[in-house]
């Protein structure tokens, strides 16, 4: 048995959960990956949260089927609502309700189960679409409901949340990431990726994608479509 401490690592197949999966390793934590298949019209970033945990050796990948297609109301989970090419105000119609709150749950109660008590999600607050789930003050309110919510934290098991990327940029979080030996090549960002795991080149997370990639001047390994990156 290994004497790490353990931790549940929310992986989606996407850039910042891979950097923030290296970096619980890099911890000394036995990781444990969880992925969520929520319905989301990216399907494809489950292949590649998949071969992101085989690549760091994870203790075990485990992937939680929900059907939050069911309730709709994003872009990213109901086909009648276009995933947006430009940058409008306010948060976006790719927000999922309640996304981060749900998965969190799922990966506490995993951790409850396992005897860890250390979660790492890779949200972060600087290069991001607005989303309300992704702030600081979010974080910090889930880990007191974690703490009052549960058996191990009623019984003194602290629970922490981890968000290593929270103040870092894109180009950061991607620096961070090379030198943790991330292959980005194995990572999916785009909201309407093909079957094939091919980007659209316009959506707002290949935008923040591609920029981050120019501003740490490093060469971006994703593939397209048929259409370059905003903004080259």
């Amino acid at each position: 048995m290994s004497e790490r401490p353990r931790a549940v690592v929310l992986i989606s197949g996407g850039l910042d959960s891979a950097t923030t999966l290296a970096i619980a390793k890099d911890q000394g934590y036995d990781c444990y990956a969880m992925s969520v298949d929520y319905g989301q019209r990216h399907r494809v970033e489950l292949k590649s949260a998949h071969w992101v945990a085989e690549s760091f050796a994870v203790a075990e990948h485990k992937v939680v089927r929900l059907g939050m297609s069911g309730i709709g109301g994003s872009a990213l989970t109901d086909s009648g609502i276009p995933v947006p090419e430009t940058q409008g105000e306010g948060i976006p119609s790719t927000y999922v309700p309640a996304r981060n709150t749900i998965f969190l749950s799922i990966a506490l109660g995993w951790a409850e189960v396992l005897g860890a008590r250390d979660l790492f999600i890779g949200v972060t607050a600087v290069d991001y679409s607005g989303y309300p789930d992704c702030r600081p003050e979010y974080i910090e309110a889930y880990e007191t409901l974690a703490n009052l919510g549960t058996k191990a934290g009623v019984e003194g098991g602290r629970f922490h949340i981890h968000t290593p990327l929270i103040d870092l940029s894109k180009a950061d979080i991607i620096r961070e990431g090379m030198r943790l030996g991330v292959d980005y090549g194995l990572t999916v960002s785009c909201y309407q990726a093909d079957s094939e795991g091919r980007a659209c080149g316009v959506c707002d997370s290949c935008r923040f994608r591609a920029q981050g990639f120019r501003e740490a001047g490093l060469s971006d390994p994703t593939r397209y479509r048929d259409r370059c990156p905003a903004g080259d």
